[in-house]
C-alpha cells in the first residue's frame, strides 16, 4: 500500500512514497543517539516541527500525546524532529507530558536528509508528517504548516488502514 498526499513531492530531494527510511542518528532527549535502523519493525511516525514550545508546535506534540494510546494499541511508534537541543526536548516532554521520543536535529541534517521544505518563505522549518511502514518504507506523507490536527488523525487512519491491510 503506497499513499501519498501529493503536498511535498513538488519539492526538490523531498523523500516520496516507496523510498526507504533515510539513514541518520540523532539524540534523544535523553542525549541517547537513536538510528532509523532501530525505529524499522513496527509502522512508524515522524513528525519534523519548527519548534518546541511554540503554539503551533506544542498543539501538535499534544495532539500526538493525546492519541498515542491510539497509535500503540495500532503498534505504531511516533516519533518528532526539531533543531532544538536534547535539553529543550527533556523540557518539552515534562512540560507537556509527552510520551514519545523527541530527537534532535541541531544542525538540520536529517530535515535536508528527508528534504522538508522551510515554510513562510523559508524563515520557519517545515511541519511535515512521514508514515513508514514496518519495512521502513514511506506509504504517506504530510505537510501543512498551520493544520497540526490534522497530521495526527491522517497519520493515525493511514496506521489504522497498513493494519488491516495484508
Amino acid at each position: 500500500m503506497f499513499i501519498d498526499s501529493g503536498k511535498i513531492n513538488n519539492m526538490p530531494q523531498s523523500i516520496k512514497a516507496g523510498d526507504k527510511l533515510p539513514l541518520f542518528s540523532l539524540p534523544d532527549e535523553n542525549n541517547i543517539n537513536i538510528s532509523n535502523t532501530e525505529l524499522t519493525g513496527t509502522p512508524l511516525v515522524i513528525y519534523f516541527y519548527p519548534k518546541n514550545e511554540t503554539t503551533g508546535c506544542t498543539r501538535e506534540a499534544c495532539s500526538f500525546r493525546d492519541h498515542f494510546q491510539d497509535f500503540t494499541n495500532a503498534g505504531a511508534r511516533v516519533v518528532g524532529i526539531s533543531a532544538d537541543s536534547p535539553e529543550s526536548h527533556r523540557n518539552f516532554k515534562i512540560n507537556h507530558r509527552l510520551p514519545f521520543t523527541l530527537l534532535s536535529d541541531t544542525g538540520n541534517k536529517v530535515r535536508k536528509l528527508f528534504g522538508v521544505p522551510a515554510d513562510l518563505f523559508g524563515l520557519i522549518p517545515g511541519r511535515v508528517t512521514y508514515v513508514f511502514n514496518p519495512e521502513g518504507v514511506l506509504v504517506h506523507s504530510f505537510r501543512s504548516q498551520l493544520n497540526t490536527e490534522r497530521h495526527v488523525t491522517e497519520s493515525l487512519e493511514i496506521i489504522k488502514q497498513m493494519k488491516h491491510t495484508p
